[in-house]
């Protein structure tokens, strides 16, 4: 199966910004695990001002344009040094690519994006993925992650995204505020009623939301690629996933 799969910050970092060492070791092992068995993998990384924030010893995700794209330059190369020296010791190469909007709006730029993206595929290679957060005004605003990944998705034919959040997925209602919110195991269509249940912004060190993840999965279940959101506090949960069980949303995507 090729897959994609999105990890937020909340997900990669404390909530002081500081990498959250154990987790990001355990996910690294189980995607190396699903790359051995022979599935391809590509993954959207969020976390470069998160872990910007942290590493320069901020006291808060900054509000100001300039310092935000100063963390994310900070940060970006924070991350991929991690993930360069886990996938590493699993003998499988990272690829770093940054993109933005143009480079997917743009027919020629996406067209050497998807290209690059299946030579990397081909070669056995891991690509990961984010926004060009210090030069990309206009994402680094929106901070939407989720919708890079559906785009991403779609656009190198996946079979299936995942978003690997702070929630284990969609529910009836705010399971923060309402105990007796329950999960759905299963989406078939984005309506009125599915986007009423989506809130605001996530973590403090984010800027997605339960709104840009069922944005994400409507671009996803019109081109027909299935679309999970889980909880990404424990990446077992991948293995889970793969066998169809296990605590998450499952958005159906549209078959021809």
């Amino acid at each position: 199966m090729r897959l994609v799969i999105k990890v937020g910050t909340s997900t990669l970092a404390h909530s002081t910004g500081k990498l959250n060492i154990r987790r990001v070791e355990e996910l690294c092992k189980v995607i190396s695990d699903l790359k051995n068995a022979g599935h391809e993998i590509a993954l959207v990384s969020s976390g470069a001002i998160g872990m910007g924030v942290g590493k320069l010893n901020l006291s808060s995700r900054p509000q100001d344009m300039p310092t935000k794209q100063a963390a994310a330059a900070v940060g970006q190369c924070e991350l991929m040094y991690v993930y360069d020296k886990l996938f590493s010791g699993y003998n499988h190469t990272v690829a770093q690519i940054l993109i933005t909007g143009e480079d997917i709006e743009n027919s020629s730029r996406r067209s050497h994006f998807v290209n690059t993206m299946e030579r990397l595929i081909e070669l056995g290679a891991l690509p990961v993925i984010n926004e060009n957060d210090t030069v990309a005004t206009d994402e680094i605003s929106v901070g939407d992650n989720d919708t890079l990944a559906a785009i991403v998705a779609t656009n190198i034919g996946a079979e299936l995204l995942v978003l690997l959040s702070d929630i284990d997925g969609l529910y009836s209602a705010d399971p923060k505020k309402d105990c007796s919110a329950i999960l759905l195991n299963v989406v078939e269509k984005i309506d009125d009623n599915i986007r009423a249940l989506a809130g605001g912004a996530g973590s403090s060190l984010g800027t997605g939301g339960m709104a840009t993840k069922i944005s994400a999965a409507k671009i996803c279940m019109d081109s027909g690629v299935d679309m999970v959101i889980a909880n990404g506090s424990g990446p077992q949960i991948l293995y889970e996933i793969m066998q169809g069980r296990g605590r998450f949303t499952l958005f159906k995507g549209k078959k021809q």
